[in-house]
C-alpha cells in the first residue's frame, strides 16, 4: 500500500525552526516503494534534522509526515520502526559488546517469540521454528554485508568500513519498508561501497523497500540512485534524476563547485 502519488514515506511543508533559524522551511519530498532516492546538499542544509523529522526522533514545528499514506507526524521513532521505518546514523550505533551475530538478532527481538513464558519453558515447536527463521535471516543478511564470517566478532572491534555494513545488516534484519541512510558510505573503501551498493539495490529491487540516502560522496549517489533531491538552506533546490542535477546551474553554484550560468 502507497500514499498519494505512489509514495510509501512523503513529508509535506515541513518545517523545523532552531530560534531564529529556520532549518526545513516547506519541505515537500517523498520516496517510492523499490526506489533509491539521494539527499544531498552542502554542509548546513538540514538533512540530518530532515532524517530526524522523518524517523521520528524530532517532531517539526508545521507540516505532515505520511507512511503509506496515513498521517504519522506525531508518532514515536519506536512506532515508525515497528511499521517498518529503518535509519542508520552518521555515527556508529552497534552494540560493542555483543557479537555481530547477536546485533543482527537483536533487530528481530522486538516481535516477541509466541507463545509466552510456557513456549520459552516448554521450547514449543512453533517457538523453535520462529527462532530458526529468525537466525537464518540473520545469517543471510551478514551473508549479503559481506560479514558472513564475522559473525561471532564483537561488534566493538570492527572497523569503521565493517561496522557501517553491520549496522545496515542490523537495519534490515527485520525486512523494512522504507530506509533512512544516513552517510552509509562515510570510512569505507571501494570495495566496501560497491558492496553497499549492490546490498541497497538488491533491497530496492528484490524487497521493494523504499531507500533515502544522505551522502557527501556526490559519486557514489550519482551512480546510485534513480532520483536525487537537494537540499540548500532548509528548502528544496532542485530534484530529477542524476543527469538533471548535475545540469541544474542553481545546484552547480550552491553545492556542486562549478559556476552557475543565467
Amino acid at each position: 500500500m502507497s500514499g498519494a502519488g505512489g509514495y510509501v514515506l512523503e513529508a509535506r511543508g515541513v518545517g523545523v525552526r532552531f530560534g531564529g533559524v529556520r532549518a526545513l522551511d516547506g519541505v515537500d519530498l517523498g520516496v517510492r516503494a523499490g526506489e533509491v532516492c539521494g539527499l544531498i546538499g552542502p554542509n548546513g542544509a538540514g538533512k540530518t534534522t530532515l532524517f530526524d523529522v522523518l524517523s521520528g526522533i524530532r517532531r517539526p514545528d508545521r507540516g505532515r509526515l505520511l507512511l503509506d499514506g496515513t498521517d504519522v507526524t506525531r508518532r514515536s521513532p519506536v512506532w515508525r520502526a515497528r511499521h517498518g521505518m529503518r535509519r542508520t546514523f552518521q555515527h556508529r550505533q552497534l552494540f560493542g559488546q555483543l557479537s555481530v551475530a547477536d546485533n543482527v538478532l537483536v533487530a528481530q527481538e522486538w516481535r516477541g517469540g509466541g507463545g509466552g513464558l510456557a513456549a520459552d519453558l516448554l521450547a514449543l515447536p512453533a517457538r523453535r521454528a520462529r527462532e530458526r527463521a529468525r537466525r537464518e535471516r540473520g545469517e543471510r543478511v551478514l551473508a549479503d554485508c559481506g560479514l558472513g564470517a564475522l559473525g561471532a566478532s564483537y561488534a566493538g572491534g570492527l572497523p569503521v568500513g565493517r561496522a557501517r555494513m553491520a549496522e545496515l545488516a542490523r537495519a534490515v534484519a527485520d525486512p523494512p519498508r522504507v530506509l533512512l541512510l544516513d552517510e552509509p558510505a562515510s570510512g569505507t573503501s571501494a570495495g566496501e561501497r560497491e558492496l553497499l551498493a549492490r546490498v541497497v539495490r538488491r533491497l530496492a529491487r528484490e524487497e521493494g523497500c523504499a531507500v533515502l540516502l544522505v551522502e557527501h560522496d556526490v559519486a557514489f549517489v550519482m551512480e546510485l540512485c534513480a532520483r536525487v533531491v537537494v537540499l540548500d538552506l532548509g528548502t528544496v533546490l532542485a530534484e530529477g534524476t542524476p543527469a538533471e542535477v548535475r545540469a541544474d546551474p542553481r545546484v552547480r553554484e550552491a553545492y556542486l563547485g562549478a559556476p552557475g550560468t543565467s
